[in-house]
């Protein structure tokens, strides 16, 4: 078993009770980061369902638990946030605020933890508002699709800090060396989309620090057209799960299909290695779900309907974000932003060395 206690390293804060299959698929999951992995966890909930749940996979003793008095349950919107001050995302949302873990998961309400991971955590300097980033299967390496549901309103300022969040995110997590972004659109023209989008273009194409590579549609999500797209929370959450639902049917027409003919179930059997790992590759399980960008610490959204595979994945990127500074990485592009955008309005006549958001 991989050693699980490395000094120094602060664990992942777990909410065991975020999730439809909470708390028994989550303790299993953070089983297995902790013994697959060796990834240090802290499982946050209520005592007794918890330490159940790790007693049958005899890990009381591997990771340690964290009360906390209410949960945040799944139907629950952002306002619980404020009326559950001491739910089990909020509790690990103050682990890393004190410093005592390094990252936060959870399956849970998405707008439950968004709005917690804002109220706890509070966005980092010069973020006008967090985003929800979602890694697109696509090769050789993911895309970065946000907002993914976050923010369904925005203004044309946040569609450029959303490409500084996403390009952040590829650089580090995805080793991507100089992101393209794309903008989400009905049309690749400039003209193309609504007042928000033909805004959000012409400030994008002025913006330093970018590689802007113009607009995307819809057919192109998954085609490597741009490794990081930005769009408004409500288009981008919209386009997710029509990608999931059309995975999904894709894989049940084809399983049909094959088990139609004893020919067709022969040549399935031939090609068994590719499809799996198509469907592994496919599969938003194996990614270990969304990442809230873009505040004082990392958030990991794990599907809703997460087992334990999916926790553990969830587990093994926040880590791995932890691990390669993510959340400094957006400062440091954030500054950069700015910097240039100040000397010259300072330099300006009449400006008074004022400066507005990139």
């Amino acid at each position: 078993m991989p050693d699980t206690a490395t000094p120094g390293v602060a664990p992942i804060a777990l909410d065991a009770m975020g999730g439809d299959h909470a708390p028994d698929e989550i303790v299993a999951g953070a089983v297995q980061a902790v013994r697959q992995h060796g990834i240090p966890i802290v499982l946050v909930g209520s005592p007794r369902p918890v330490y159940e749940a790790l007693s049958r996979h005899d890990a009381t003793a591997e990771i340690p638990i964290v009360r906390a008095e209410e949960v945040l349950k799944m139907d629950e919107g952002a306002l619980a946030s404020l009326r559950r001050p001491r739910s089990s995302i909020a509790v690990a949302c103050h682990l890393v605020r004190r410093g005592d873990a390094s990252a936060v998961v959870s399956a849970g309400s998405t707008a439950g933890i968004v709005a917690t991971g804002k109220l706890r955590l509070r966005s980092q300097q010069g973020v006008l508002r967090p985003a929800i980033a979602v890694a697109l299967p696509t090769r050789p390496t993911p895309s970065v699709l946000l907002d993914a549901g976050a923010n369904a309103e925005v203004k044309p300022e946040m569609l450029v800090q959303f490409a500084h969040l996403g390009s952040a995110y590829a650089e580090t997590a995805l080793d991507i060396e100089k992101p393209r972004v794309g903008l989400l659109t009905i049309g690749s023209e400039p003209e193309k989309g609504n007042k928000l989008v033909r805004r959000a273009h012409e400030l994008l194409s002025a913006a330093s620090g970018l590689d802007f590579a113009g607009n995307v549609e819809g057919h192109d999500l998954l085609t490597k057209v741009a490794d990081v797209i930005v769009t408004d929370g409500f288009t981008g959450n919209v386009a997710l799960k029509t990608i999931e639902g059309s995975v999904r049917y894709a894989f049940t027409e084809l399983r049909e299909t094959i088990e139609e003919s004893r020919a067709a179930r022969l040549g399935g059997l031939l090609q068994r290695r590719r499809l799996r790992e198509l469907h592994r590759r496919l599969d938003p399980e194996e990614h270990g779900g969304a990442v809230l960008l873009g505040l004082n610490g990392t958030v990991v959204i794990a599907h809703g309907a997460s087992r334990a595979q999916g926790v553990s994945a969830a587990c093994v990127l926040a880590a791995r974000m932890s691990r390669q500074g993510v959340v400094a990485r957006i400062g440091e592009r954030l500054t950069a932003a700015h910097r240039p955008h100040r000397l010259w309005r300072s330099s300006a006549p009449g400006t008074h060395g004022t400066d507005a958001p990139v």
